[in-house]
């Protein structure tokens, strides 16, 4: 998912006559939220499958990173890394490309769906914000800290079982621990290219190209199952993997940013956990328990009023 920032953008009132654009801003943020909504889901089937979080890798970077070849060849000077460098490419791409993946859905081994989109989402904010703070000594607004507070607050009782290890949710904790590494990966990463100014295309073209070219070295060094796996199984990682959240969610969130802003676009992510609460019941039978829905509740709330908040 991007970088969650509002900070740098004036609130504007959108008119009910503002046009066809406010109307496929809308529709591209609502499509990114279900892609990213639906991916836990998908993520956690694919433990179901037998596939392990290095076939999920190397099915999304290879079809990503396949699928923007073409654009990254008419588009990347030098190739492969442009603008930003090989230094900053292969920062971000540690960050964002194959071991992002690796820890987001090696943590569905453990934990059920719902966690990985309430616990990665719910504290990237709270990242970001600390390290806006550590770095560039931004301090966040009244408002916002509050969101914030009451993000970790729910953060907290969400995990509750599974830091407790109860028989309902055990071993969770190991994939909320790996769902925690995965929040301060994509925070570091956000803070890093938005200071650097990196175009959100060119990053997407370079994690998936780089992490393209290491799908080898994760062959040789993880446990690989794709030629035993069903084909069912690998065309749906491939596909929705690879081509819906690789390349389509980033466009849909692009798209919502340009016509909408950064600050209403990023109002859509916390639709992101209900959507994978609905399709987790609806399609892997794992209803969450009251103590995860309160949870799940306050962290919502806390996002969406750190989103709305003004810098201080």
């Amino acid at each position: 998912m991007s970088e969650i920032e509002s900070e740098a953008e004036p609130q504007r009132p959108i008119l009910p006559g503002a046009g066809r654009g406010v109307t496929i801003g809308i529709a591209c943020g609502l499509a990114a939220a279900l892609i990213w909504g639906v991916q836990a889901v998908v993520s956690r089937q694919s433990v179901a499958d037998g596939l392990t979080a290095a076939d999920v890798t190397i099915l999304r970077f290879a079809a990503a990173g396949l699928l923007l070849l073409p654009l990254a060849w008419r588009r990347m000077r030098p190739f492969p890394v442009g603008a930003l460098g090989w230094r900053r490419a292969l920062l971000l791409t540690l960050l964002a490309g194959a071991p992002y993946s690796l820890a987001l859905v090696g943590g569905a081994a453990f934990a059920p769906a719902l966690h990985s989109s309430i616990v990665t989402p719910g504290l990237i904010p709270v990242f970001t914000a600390a390290l806006v703070f550590l770095v560039l000594g931004e301090r966040a607004s009244p408002a916002r800290l509050a969101g914030l507070a009451l993000v970790l607050l729910g953060v907290l009782l969400f995990s509750w079982e599974a830091l407790a290890d109860t028989p309902s949710r055990a071993g969770a904790w190991i994939g909320d621990l790996l769902f925690v590494l995965t929040a301060v990966m994509w925070s570091l990463f956000g803070l890093l290219t938005k200071r650097w100014g990196a175009d959100a295309v060119d990053v997407t073209i370079v994690t998936c190209l780089l992490s393209l070219v290491s799908l080898p070295l994760v062959a040789l060094s993880m446990p690989v199952t794709l030629l035993q796996a069903e084909a069912g199984a690998v065309i749906l990682q491939t596909l929705y993997q690879g081509v819906l959240v690789g390349v389509g969610a980033l466009f849909f969130y692009t798209r919502a940013v340009a016509l909408l802003g950064a600050a209403r676009a990023a109002l859509f992510l916390p639709l992101v956990p209900v959507v994978t609460a609905a399709a987790g019941v609806a399609l892997l039978a794992e209803w969450p328990s009251r103590l995860e829905v309160a949870g799940m509740v306050i962290v919502i709330s806390g996002m969406t009023l750190a989103l709305r908040a003004r810098t201080g």
